[in-house]
C-alpha cells in the first residue's frame, strides 16, 4: 500500500514540474513578444520624431493625352487598286494612234515633247529600276507589271526598264508579250512616255519607260 501511494505521489511531482516548466516557458515567451512590441514602438516614435509632422501629399493632376493612333494601312484600297488594274489593262485597248514608229515604236502624252523620246532612245535617263517579264504568263505579267510601275512610282523613281524579251523562245519567233506590255503600260496614268530601249540596254526586248513625278 505504502509503495502505491508513494508512486501517485511521485508522478505527482513529475506532472507538477512539467506544468511548472510549461508556465515559465510560457511566460518567457510573452515576455519576448512583449519585449519586441515595445522596441518596434519606441523605434516608430522615434523615426516620427525625427521626421516630425508630415501631411498627405494631394493626388497629381493627370492630363489626359491622346495616344497617337498607328497609321493606317489602305489594304482594302489596294486590294481595290489591283482589281481595278486588271479590269482597266486590257489587252483590247487600240493604243496604235498613240504608238509612233520613227526608230521603233514608242509612246508619251500630248503634254511631252518628242525630245524626251529621242532622250529616252539614246539612253541619256538613267536606269533607277528593271523589272523582268519573262518566262511569265499574261496575266502574272500584267500584275507584275502594274506593281512594279505602281511602287516606283511612289518611290519616286522617274526612269525604269521593262523587259519583255525578243520572243525567240515563243512559237513562230514573234514576241508574245511586247504588245500587250506596250498597251499596258499607255493605259497607265503614271507613264508618260516610253521608247523602245537602245542596244546596250535591251533593244527589241526592253522598253525604256518614263515615269511623271509624284
Amino acid at each position: 500500500m505504502k509503495s502505491f501511494k508513494s508512486n501517485s505521489l511521485q508522478d505527482l511531482g513529475i506532472l507538477r514540474d512539467a506544468m511548472r516548466r510549461a508556465e515559465a516557458e510560457a511566460a518567457a515567451r510573452r515576455a519576448k513578444e512583449a519585449a519586441e512590441a515595445a522596441r518596434r514602438e519606441r523605434e516608430r516614435h522615434a523615426f516620427a520624431h525625427a521626421v516630425g509632422p508630415v501631411q498627405p501629399l494631394r493626388a497629381p493632376v493627370k492630363a489626359a493625352l491622346a495616344r497617337a493612333l498607328p497609321a493606317p494601312e489602305p489594304r482594302q484600297r489596294e486590294l481595290d487598286e489591283q482589281a481595278a488594274l486588271r479590269e482597266a489593262l486590257s489587252d483590247e485597248v487600240d493604243v496604235e494612234s498613240l504608238l509612233l514608229t520613227d526608230d521603233g515604236l514608242s509612246f508619251r502624252r500630248p503634254d511631252i515633247g518628242p525630245d524626251v523620246l529621242t532622250r529616252l532612245r539614246k539612253g541619256q535617263w538613267a536606269i533607277q529600276g528593271q523589272i523582268d517579264l519573262h518566262g511569265m504568263r499574261r496575266e502574272e505579267a500584267r500584275e507584275a507589271l502594274s506593281a512594279f510601275i505602281r511602287q516606283a512610282h511612289q518611290q519616286g523613281r522617274r526612269c525604269v526598264r521593262v523587259v519583255h524579251g525578243k520572243g525567240h523562245g515563243s512559237p513562230g519567233k514573234t514576241p508574245v508579250l511586247k504588245g500587250k506590255v506596250q498597251r499596258w503600260l499607255a493605259q497607265r496614268r503614271e507613264v508618260i512616255a516610253f521608247a523602245q530601249a537602245p542596244g546596250p540596254q535591251g533593244g527589241a526586248g526592253a522598253l525604256v519607260v518614263l515615269l511623271g513625278s509624284r
